[in-house]
């Protein structure tokens, strides 16, 4: 069985719905605009479809597509490196079209998944990992409330042929509460 089970989560602002191939030519235009930055990796259009396949292949993930409440797909996030037996998952892979960000939809779609993570899987802790060199999702990642674990330093070799270092932050379970406050309060503002 797979842990954790396939689930669709539902906010105000975002829908998160198990990925799936359907979704591929709608994601292809989500990441149309974005480009490609050398210290991370969005699916490329003609690479949708395998990205998909390779998410929906491997047996530590549970990936989702963020949706708009009317449906439409708009980007991607996984609970990933998932640990059943350590109550751990990460939460990564994310990416969201230029015309979502910088609205509610990734703050409710990361409530959503912590909620799901602390309070029906009931885990202990959830990481989220990034390249040191990517200020916008570590500035992210920190204003969720997660803290930084530490820098695993020349920690994976990227498609560009360079070494990653990357920033390892988490939430732990006793945190949750506070964090889930700073983030129903973000949304309410």
């Amino acid at each position: 069985m797979t842990w954790p089970a396939p689930v669709t989560l539902v906010g105000d602002h975002v829908r998160l719905e198990p990925l799936d191939i359907a979704h591929a030519e709608d994601l292809k235009v989500a990441a149309a605009d974005l480009g490609q930055l050398w210290y991370t990796s969005i699916p490329t259009a003609e690479g949708m479809k395998a990205e998909i396949t390779r998410r929906l292949g491997l047996h530590d993930m549970q990936p989702f597509t963020l949706m708009t409440p009317d449906s439409t797909p708009v980007g991607m996030t996984t609970f990933m490196h998932t640990d059943e037996v350590n109550r751990r998952v990460e939460i990564g892979s994310t990416w969201i079209g230029r015309a979502v960000q910088r609205t509610p939809l990734n703050t409710e779609a990361k409530l959503l998944m912590l909620r799901h993570a602390f309070e029906v899987l009931r885990c202990n802790a959830v990481e989220f990992r990034t390249h040191r060199m990517n200020s916008q999702s570590r500035r992210a990642i920190e204003r969720l409330g997660a803290q930084l674990d530490g820098i695993l330093r020349a920690h994976m070799l990227m498609p560009n042929g360079t070494v990653r270092d990357t920033a390892v932050y988490s939430i732990i379970a006793p945190e949750w509460p506070t964090v889930r406050a700073h983030l129903l309060h973000k949304l309410n503002r």
